[in-house]
Formats: structure tokens, C-alpha cells, sequence
């Protein structure tokens, strides 16, 4: 029964989207969900999901942005970028560890800030949401409504985050460390310079991060019920899980 109602909704949806206009979809969509007898309306399927994905995304930022967010934080924590681990290990070889601990710690401080520049973007997206999305969220699994925000804004986020990244690591010095231990590599004798691209890969780490902590807090939503704090969120999560068990 579960697989012929996703069916049937997956073929709806797409021919809804053949229609010429808005107003058609959303007649059509409202038409759909009573035959269905989903139990929950149009617009409560996608105000839940709304509130659902604002929530995850609000404490995922506000989780990330905290200090320590990310320096104390042993899953997120931004360490010195794959291709110069080697000058790490060098350079704490030769007595140049406080240099490269001060890099660290900089780096995770300009991440911390930039995330807090991130709910906007959200929330924006989140907006934007259309009536199928919004079901397919509804019924999708764990991370669904993740997924969406991660291919709906992951080029905002980029575009938005490059030049907040190189202002939050200017700010923290980071690029002065970044600087640092870069020269006092490739002046020692024997080994091959490199560059890495500091800001393309904090800009990296910290969406990897951000992405991963509002998928938490999505799942927890739809895994506990306790979670589901408001009378709206209880209904659409509810119907969900009634569906799942069908």
C-alpha cells in the first residue's frame, strides 16, 4: 500500500509539473492530498516542513557559530589541509609547533564566524520551497529536507561564504599564520613548495560541517517525538511516521 501511494504521488507530482500555471499545481496538489486522505492539508505538509527545516538549520548555525564550534569539536575541527600535512609534521619537526597550533586554532575562529553568516541563506531557500519538494520531504527518509538545502543553496552558500571566509580568517590573522608556516616551509632546504588554497578549503570544511550538523538536528525531529515541540510540527511528523508503518 506504502509503495503504491508513493507511486501514485511521484507520477501526480510530475505530471502536475507539465501544467502550464501555478494555480493549476496548486489545484491539482489540494485535489491529490484528499484523495489520498493523507490526514494532513497542503498547507500544513509544507508549513511543517518549514518550521521543521528553519529549526534544524537555526541550531545547526547557532551550534556551529558558538565559540568552539568548531576549534572544540573533535567531528568538525579544521586541521591543516590534506597536501600540507607533510609540512605540518615537518615544521613541528623542526620546533615550529606553537606556529602551527596558532594556525589552527585561527582558522577554526574565522569558520565560526562565517557560519553564523549561513541562517539567511536558509532561510531564504526554505521559503522558496515548492509543494512537491514539501511532500517529498515529508515522506522521504532520514536527511531528506538536508538534501534539499544542500542542492537548493550549496552554490549561494559558496559564492556567500568565499568572501566572509577570507574577511573572518584576515580578521583572526589566520592568514597571517597561513602565511607563516607556509614560508618557513619552503625555506628549508630539500622540499618541494606548495600553496594550497586556504580559503577554497575552509570555505570547503566549514559548508561539509554545516551541512552534516543540520542533518542532526533534522533527524532528531523526525526520530523523536519530543522534539516536535509545536502542535504542527506533532501533525505533519505524525502522519509521516504513520505512512513509514504502512
Amino acid at each position: 500500500m506504502k509503495t503504491f501511494r508513493l507511486f501514485t504521488l511521484t507520477l501526480s507530482i510530475g505530471f502536475m509539473l507539465s501544467c502550464d500555471s501555478t494555480s493549476q499545481i496548486l489545484k491539482n496538489t489540494g485535489q491529490l492530498l484528499k484523495t489520498m486522505n493523507t490526514g494532513i492539508t497542503q498547507k500544513e505538509a509544507i508549513g511543517g516542513l518549514k518550521e521543521a527545516l528553519v529549526n534544524g538549520a537555526g541550531i545547526g548555525t547557532d551550534f556551529l557559530s558558538a565559540r568552539d564550534g568548531f576549534l572544540k569539536n573533535a567531528t568538525y575541527k579544521i586541521l591543516f589541509p590534506p597536501e600540507a600535512q607533510k609540512m605540518e609534521r615537518t615544521l613541528r619537526k623542526y620546533g615550529f609547533s606553537a606556529q602551527c597550533d596558532k594556525f589552527i586554532e585561527t582558522v577554526n575562529r574565522g569558520a565560526e564566524m562565517a557560519v553564523a553568516e549561513a541562517k539567511p541563506v536558509f532561510v531564504n531557500a526554505i521559503k522558496s520551497m515548492s509543494i512537491g519538494d514539501a511532500i517529498s520531504i515529508v515522506n522521504g527518509g532520514n536527511g531528506a529536507g538536508t538534501s534539499y538545502l544542500k542542492r537548493t543553496t550549496s552554490n549561494d552558500l559558496r559564492t556567500k561564504f568565499s568572501p566572509i571566509i577570507q574577511k573572518s580568517l584576515d580578521k583572526v590573522e589566520a592568514t597571517k599564520y597561513w602565511k607563516d608556516v607556509m614560508t618557513l616551509y619552503n625555506n628549508i632546504p630539500g622540499f618541494q613548495k606548495i600553496n594550497p588554497d586556504l580559503n577554497a578549503y575552509v570555505t570547503n570544511k566549514a559548508m561539509e560541517a554545516l551541512f552534516s550538523q543540520i542533518e542532526i538536528e533534522e533527524n532528531k525531529i523526525r526520530q523523536d517525538p519530543l522534539r516536535r515541540g509545536t502542535e504542527l510540527l506533532k501533525k505533519v511528523f505524525n502522519y509521516a511516521d504513520q505512512q513509514k508503518n504502512k
